[in-house]
C-alpha cells in the first residue's frame, strides 16, 4: 500500500481506518522502519509494538544495553498510535482525507519516562492505553517489557489529536 495511491476521498471504517493508521506510523514514518518498529492492534482500547533487538540500538556496548532514546521513541510512537486510534473509534465511516484533515495537528505534546531496569533482552515489547482524552488532546500511559516480561521503563504523554 503506498500513500500515493491510496483514494482519499473513500470512505473507510473504523477498523480500516486502523489498519491505515498503523500503516502509516510502521511503513511510512523513516524513523519507526529504521528503528525496526513493528505495530499490532490489540484491540480496541489497547495497541502493541515490537522491536527486536539490534546492535545499532545499542547505548552501551559494555552491557549490551537498549539506548534511551530508543526507549523514549518505542514509548512515544506506541502513545501516540493509541492516541489516534482511540480518537478515531467515535468515527462510524471517515475518508483519509477528512482523517488528514481533523488530525493535521497531531503530535506530541509533552512526554515523560521513568527507566526502572536497563534495556536488555532479544526483543522489546511497548503497549499503551489511552487515561484520558478530550476534543483536542489525550493522555496515555505507556510501558515498555522485554520478551522475558521485564518491566523496563513507563511513560506517560500528552498528545494533540484535534
Amino acid at each position: 500500500m503506498m500513500l500515493n495511491n491510496i483514494d482519499k476521498t473513500k470512505r473507510l471504517s473504523t477498523e480500516a481506518l486502523a489498519e491505515f493508521v498503523m500503516y502509516l506510523f510502521s511503513e511510512q514514518m523513516p524513523f519507526n522502519k529504521l528503528l525496526g518498529i513493528k505495530i499490532d492492534k490489540l484491540g480496541v482500547d489497547e495497541v502493541e509494538v515490537r522491536l527486536p533487538w539490534s546492535d545499532k540500538l545499542m547505548g552501551n556496548p559494555i552491557h549490551k544495553i537498549l539506548h534511551g532514546g530508543v526507549t523514549a521513541a518505542i514509548l512515544d510512537t506506541v502513545g501516540g498510535v493509541m492516541a489516534v486510534l482511540y480518537s478515531i473509534k467515535d468515527f462510524e465511516e471517515i475518508s483519509v482525507q477528512e482523517f488528514q484533515n481533523s488530525f493535521s495537528n497531531l503530535g506530541t505534546i509533552d512526554m515523560r519516562v521513568d527507566y526502572l531496569r536497563p534495556g536488555k533482552g532479544e526483543e522489546f515489547i511497548a503497549t499503551a492505553k489511552v487515561i484520558r482524552k478530550g476534543k483536542k488532546v489525550a493522555v496515555c500511559r505507556m510501558e515498555l517489557h522485554n520478551e522475558t516480561g521485564t518491566h523496563i521503563a513507563f511513560g506517560t504523554a500528552t498528545y494533540m489529536v484535534g
